[in-house]
């Protein structure tokens, strides 16, 4: 690994390094968030927990930029997650007296007003805070220029062209890369606030300043990516959302993940002693498979090869994480935006009882009718789901649900006068008539378009100095995703016996959303269990299993070093979660849903 100096790895036009790095111990950097709405407690728990030498907190998601709009609209001065400043009342003090460093995108859409309040509860407590902040993504004022340079915006799925869409952004964010927090760190800051860098790059930064790593250290820096990806969604990493949670000890109180980083991009992850929560191969190989395509995890300073990944337990509460292999990024950075497609607003009927076909029927005819008309609205959607069950033995048991959701561009269509229309049905329709709530109004909602533009720099503002920090050169990726690899010959399939069962008695799950697109994630506790998913799992055998998926394009990629199989399903989600009319718009029950399906397994799979 060449370590190159903070000059010449911040690239052109960066201000100088102020303070030495390079050394080569191991660092602790820690996770408080992953996401915004996470417990409020972890960044106090984590500090005073044990050692740590970095805080970081991940509270942005592409949904997240649309709601940080909504509130600036409501008060210029937010448009940043509130919830981190009242992280730091708590421990910013203890932090600058400790030397721990805080790292965070928590400045979501105005990094310099939330930098502002950092600055105030400093003051407030007589301290003194050496505060950076990492911007230059927010690109919403910038896209006619950049349409008129030549950025076409075009959509990642459907290809459409921005210009000829029609619609008016009201976020585009940039996903920055590690570099630009590197250089603030680099400068001596004490807090980094950013704007919307990738997840994985409050991991990276840190790392990259600490061990003074250069551009081209790919293995070293694939190996950060790969820990930052594990550590970004805060206690899914320690237990959280764990499909085998009967093994994870304490779920109400789940620490927080700690990653123990050395200077070639291994780690450990582990978590502070005395908290809840289970730190296991098993729980990061779920946190490894959340929201992932292909073996080439893309990212703006580096492609990791996740099939190179490799695993150990090494003690209680201790993995490490070595054998990442990286190379050059992608040519281009993922924009992410949200434009306001209109209103939406629904309505949930309770079936009771017999014939509920025939009732979902009777319900639908008369409140088309009475709405004027299910042609009125741009999009409709009609579900039924049928909880009930025969000979019930409670009265809920006896209940389906039929749900009734429209959108259009008008506020006046799927108003108020939308949902009071099904309470005038109350008294004159099927036996039974109960509604889940009262009318409800109109909502706004987003539309997520995601794009790729040419890479631009990250701005860095510290004191009163500003510069700008070049992105990485990248190239067209090398492996075409998709494919299937064979599984090593030492994994022999498990054979004798079969028995029909649940998946999930023999399989784990994780499934999240990227967009409108779904991922699911599998994996096995053993090599007979993974030979066995790579013969079976076949994309047309989830399709049998997951009737949602029939009609869908629907990726398979293997990931033999992990024991899992990954699918991709484009479009499950509709145009992304804000829009989706899915019951579960991010898909997180998906993975749930296959471990439930019953298969025919060797027995010998049923141990766990």
């Amino acid at each position: 690994m060449t370590s190159l100096g903070a000059d010449a790895r911040a690239g052109a036009g960066a201000a100088p390094s102020l303070v030495n790095v390079g050394s080569v111990d191991t660092i602790r950097i820690a996770n408080c968030s992953g996401f915004y709405g996470d417990r409020l407690s972890a960044a106090a728990e984590i500090v005073n927990g044990g050692p740590i030498d970095f805080l970081t907190g991940d509270y942005l998601a592409e949904l997240t930029m649309a709601l940080l709009w909504r509130g600036r609209l409501k008060d210029p001065a937010r448009g940043y997650a509130s919830t981190f400043e009242t992280q730091m009342e708590e421990v910013l003090a203890i932090c600058l007296d400790r030397g721990i460093r805080v790292v965070s995108n928590a400045g979501g859409l105005n990094p310099a007003g939330l930098a502002e309040r950092i600055h105030r509860i400093a003051s407030d407590r007589n301290v003194n805070v050496k505060l950076a902040v990492v911007d230059g993504d927010d690109l919403v004022d910038r896209i006619p220029d950049l349409l008129a340079a030549g950025e076409g915006f075009r959509h990642l799925e459907d290809g459409r062209l921005l210009a000829e869409a029609g619609i008016q952004p009201v976020t585009a964010n940039a996903y920055l890369g590690a570099w630009g927090i590197a250089a603030a760190l680099d400068a001596g800051a004490d807090v980094v606030v950013t704007g919307r860098v990738t997840d994985a790059s409050l991991v990276m930064g840190p790392a990259a300043h600490h061990f003074g790593w250069g551009r081209t250290d790919w293995d070293a820096l694939a190996g950060a990516l790969v820990v930052g990806h594990i550590l970004e969604c805060g206690a899914q990493a320690t237990g959280g959302n764990y499909a085998f949670f009967q093994d994870v000890p304490h779920l109400e109180n789940v620490g927080f993940p700690i990653a123990e980083m050395a200077a070639n991009g291994s780690a450990v992850i582990t978590k502070h002693p005395n908290t809840g929560g289970l730190v296991s191969v098993g729980t990061v190989t779920a946190q490894l498979l959340y929201e992932i395509a292909g073996p080439d995890y893309l990212n703006p300073d580096v492609t990791a090869r996740f099939d190179t990944i490799r695993l150990e337990q090494l003690g209680p509460d201790r993995v490490s994480v070595t054998g990442a292999k990286g190379h050059r990024p992608p040519p281009t950075t993922k924009v992410a935006i949200n434009y306001l497609a209109g209103f939406r607003n629904h309505v949930s009927f309770v079936l009771p009882g017999l014939d509920i076909e025939e009732k979902a029927t009777l319900v639908e005819t008369a409140f088309w009718r009475s709405v004027g008309g299910r042609e009125r609205f741009a999009e409709s959607d009609v579900r039924l789901v049928r909880s009930d069950r025969p000979d019930p033995p409670t009265n809920e048991e006896a209940c389906a649900l039929l749900t009734i959701t429209v959108k259009d561009p008008g506020i006046e269509k799927v108003g108020r006068a939308f949902s009071a229309a099904a309470v005038s049905l109350a008294l004159a329709h099927y036996p039974g008539f109960v509604l889940t709530g009262p009318p409800t109004d109109a909502t706004p909602y987003a539309v997520y378009w995601p794009a790729a533009i040419s890479p631009i720099p990250t701005r860095v503002t510290f004191g009163e100095r500003t510069w700008y920090v070049d992105p990485t050169a990248g190239e067209e990726p090398r492996i075409p995703g998709g494919g299937r690899s064979t599984p090593p010959a030492s994994r022999a399939a498990a054979s004798g016996p079969k028995v029909a069962a649940p998946l999930g008695r023999a399989f784990g799950a994780r499934s999240g959303d990227k967009g409108g697109n779904a991922n699911l994630g599998v994996w096995a506790t053993n090599g007979s269990g993974y030979a066995w998913l790579a013969d079976e799992m076949t994309v047309a055998r989830m399709k049998e299993l997951l009737p949602e998926m029939r009609e869908l394009v629907v990726e398979r990629f293997e990931f033999p070093n992990l024991l899992a199989l990954n699918f991709v399903v484009h479009g499950l989600l509709g145009e992304g979660v804000s829009s989706s009319t899915r019951a579960d718009p991010q898909a997180k029950t998906l993975g749930e849903y296959w471990r439930a399906k019953v298969a025919e397994l060797p027995a010998n799979l049923l141990s766990h």
